[in-house]
Protein backbone atom coordinates (compact mmCIF):
# COMPACT_ATOMS: atom_id res chain seq x y z
CA UNK A 1 0.00 0.00 0.00
CA UNK A 2 2.62 2.61 -1.05
CA UNK A 3 5.51 1.86 1.22
CA UNK A 4 2.93 2.07 4.00
CA UNK A 5 3.43 -1.13 6.58
CA UNK A 6 -0.20 -0.78 7.86
CA UNK A 7 -1.39 -3.92 6.99
CA UNK A 8 -2.51 -7.41 8.80
CA UNK A 9 -3.58 -10.41 8.50
CA UNK A 10 -7.28 -10.80 10.30
CA UNK A 11 -8.22 -14.59 11.27
CA UNK A 12 -11.55 -15.50 12.99
CA UNK A 13 -13.78 -18.11 14.75
CA UNK A 14 -17.10 -17.81 14.83
CA UNK A 15 -19.82 -20.11 16.23
CA UNK A 16 -23.06 -19.84 15.81
CA UNK A 17 -22.87 -15.68 14.84
CA UNK A 18 -20.40 -15.15 17.62
CA UNK A 19 -16.80 -14.14 17.50
CA UNK A 20 -14.91 -16.45 19.96
CA UNK A 21 -11.15 -16.28 18.62
CA UNK A 22 -9.38 -14.12 16.90
CA UNK A 23 -5.71 -12.98 15.64
CA UNK A 24 -5.10 -10.10 13.89
CA UNK A 25 -1.09 -10.48 12.60
CA UNK A 26 0.57 -6.95 11.29
CA UNK A 27 3.98 -8.79 10.23
CA UNK A 28 5.69 -5.18 8.49
CA UNK A 29 4.67 -3.61 12.27
CA UNK A 30 6.44 -6.59 13.97
CA UNK A 31 3.57 -7.15 15.96
CA UNK A 32 0.42 -9.81 16.71
CA UNK A 33 -2.88 -8.94 19.09
CA UNK A 34 -5.24 -12.05 20.10
CA UNK A 35 -8.19 -12.62 22.02
CA UNK A 36 -10.37 -15.58 22.78
CA UNK A 37 -13.60 -15.05 24.59
CA UNK A 38 -13.75 -14.79 28.40
CA UNK A 39 -9.61 -15.24 28.03
CA UNK A 40 -8.53 -11.89 27.62
CA UNK A 41 -6.61 -9.89 24.71
CA UNK A 42 -3.25 -9.88 24.31
CA UNK A 43 -0.23 -8.54 22.05
CA UNK A 44 2.91 -10.24 21.45
CA UNK A 45 2.01 -12.48 24.60
CA UNK A 46 1.60 -9.50 26.91
CA UNK A 47 -1.89 -8.65 28.30
CA UNK A 48 -4.02 -5.58 27.02
CA UNK A 49 -6.66 -3.80 28.29
CA UNK A 50 -8.50 0.02 27.37
CA UNK A 51 -7.68 3.14 28.49
CA UNK A 52 -9.97 4.18 31.38
CA UNK A 53 -10.24 7.97 29.50
CA UNK A 54 -13.91 9.20 30.46
CA UNK A 55 -14.16 12.39 28.52
CA UNK A 56 -13.95 13.05 24.90
CA UNK A 57 -12.15 16.00 25.31
CA UNK A 58 -9.26 14.06 27.12
CA UNK A 59 -9.33 11.30 24.51
CA UNK A 60 -7.56 10.27 21.52
CA UNK A 61 -9.69 9.53 18.25
CA UNK A 62 -8.93 7.92 15.25
CA UNK A 63 -11.67 7.97 12.39
CA UNK A 64 -10.90 6.24 8.45
CA UNK A 65 -12.70 8.18 6.26
CA UNK A 66 -14.66 6.57 3.34
CA UNK A 67 -17.12 8.28 0.88
CA UNK A 68 -19.81 6.33 2.28
CA UNK A 69 -19.74 8.98 5.64
CA UNK A 70 -20.43 11.64 2.41
CA UNK A 71 -23.11 9.29 0.99
CA UNK A 72 -24.68 9.09 4.57
CA UNK A 73 -24.48 13.03 4.80
CA UNK A 74 -22.60 12.52 8.37
CA UNK A 75 -19.13 13.33 6.85
CA UNK A 76 -19.40 16.82 9.14
CA UNK A 77 -20.06 14.66 12.45
CA UNK A 78 -16.69 12.96 11.83
CA UNK A 79 -14.78 16.29 11.85
CA UNK A 80 -16.77 17.35 14.83
CA UNK A 81 -16.07 14.52 16.65
CA UNK A 82 -12.44 15.10 15.92
CA UNK A 83 -12.75 18.42 17.34
CA UNK A 84 -13.84 17.79 20.18
CA UNK A 85 -11.58 15.41 20.88
CA UNK A 86 -8.05 15.87 22.76
CA UNK A 87 -6.59 14.91 19.66
CA UNK A 88 -7.54 13.03 16.54
CA UNK A 89 -5.06 10.77 14.35
CA UNK A 90 -5.97 8.73 11.40
CA UNK A 91 -4.12 5.28 11.67
CA UNK A 92 -6.82 3.51 9.63
CA UNK A 93 -8.35 0.38 9.21
CA UNK A 94 -7.60 -2.72 12.11
CA UNK A 95 -4.33 -0.97 13.28
CA UNK A 96 -6.97 1.66 15.19
CA UNK A 97 -9.17 -0.96 16.59
CA UNK A 98 -6.23 -2.17 18.05
CA UNK A 99 -4.67 0.99 19.68
CA UNK A 100 -7.93 1.09 21.37
CA UNK A 101 -7.57 -2.32 22.53
CA UNK A 102 -4.39 -1.08 24.06
CA UNK A 103 -5.37 1.75 25.38
CA UNK A 104 -3.47 3.80 23.21
CA UNK A 105 -6.22 5.50 21.36
CA UNK A 106 -9.71 5.95 22.87
CA UNK A 107 -11.88 5.75 19.82
CA UNK A 108 -11.77 4.18 16.56
CA UNK A 109 -14.36 4.90 13.27
CA UNK A 110 -14.23 3.29 10.70
CA UNK A 111 -15.00 3.23 6.90
CA UNK A 112 -18.67 3.13 5.57
CA UNK A 113 -18.75 -0.61 3.59
CA UNK A 114 -16.22 -2.32 5.59
CA UNK A 115 -16.47 -5.94 5.41
CA UNK A 116 -16.57 -8.91 8.16
CA UNK A 117 -13.50 -10.23 7.16
CA UNK A 118 -12.13 -6.62 8.13
CA UNK A 119 -14.24 -6.86 11.46
CA UNK A 120 -14.67 -9.97 13.30
CA UNK A 121 -11.09 -10.16 14.44
CA UNK A 122 -10.63 -6.95 15.64
CA UNK A 123 -13.93 -7.08 17.37
CA UNK A 124 -13.05 -9.83 19.89
CA UNK A 125 -9.83 -8.69 20.62
CA UNK A 126 -11.42 -5.20 21.46
CA UNK A 127 -13.95 -6.66 23.96
CA UNK A 128 -11.85 -9.09 25.33
CA UNK A 129 -9.40 -5.94 26.00
CA UNK A 130 -12.78 -4.78 27.99
CA UNK A 131 -13.80 -1.79 25.25
CA UNK A 132 -17.26 -2.07 23.09
CA UNK A 133 -17.16 -2.55 19.52
CA UNK A 134 -20.01 -2.06 17.24
CA UNK A 135 -21.30 -0.60 14.16
CA UNK A 136 -22.36 3.18 13.76
CA UNK A 137 -25.63 2.67 14.66
CA UNK A 138 -24.61 0.68 17.77
CA UNK A 139 -25.37 -2.50 16.95
CA UNK A 140 -22.80 -5.06 18.48
CA UNK A 141 -21.44 -7.19 15.92
CA UNK A 142 -18.82 -7.32 12.96
CA UNK A 143 -21.21 -7.53 10.13
CA UNK A 144 -22.91 -3.89 9.99
CA UNK A 145 -20.77 -2.60 7.20
CA UNK A 146 -19.30 -0.12 9.73
CA UNK A 147 -17.45 -0.29 12.71
CA UNK A 148 -17.01 1.81 15.89
CA UNK A 149 -14.30 0.56 18.61
CA UNK A 150 -13.89 2.52 22.13
CA UNK A 151 -12.98 1.84 25.64
CA UNK A 152 -16.82 1.72 26.23
CA UNK A 153 -16.20 4.96 28.72
CA UNK A 154 -16.75 6.49 25.22
CA UNK A 155 -19.25 4.92 23.46
CA UNK A 156 -22.57 6.48 23.83
CA UNK A 157 -20.69 10.17 23.12
CA UNK A 158 -19.30 8.88 20.29
CA UNK A 159 -22.39 6.93 18.82
CA UNK A 160 -24.63 10.32 19.74
CA UNK A 161 -22.24 12.72 17.39
CA UNK A 162 -22.13 10.13 14.41
CA UNK A 163 -25.65 10.03 14.64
Amino acid sequence: MRGIPVWATLIALTYEGEVVVGVVSAPALGRRWWASRGAGAFVDGSPIHVSTVDSLDAAQVSVTFSSGWDELGLTSRLVELQQAAWRARGFGDFWQHMLVAEGAVEVGVDAIGVQTYDLAAVQIVVEEAGGTFTDRTGRRGYDGGSAVSSNGLLHATVLSRLT
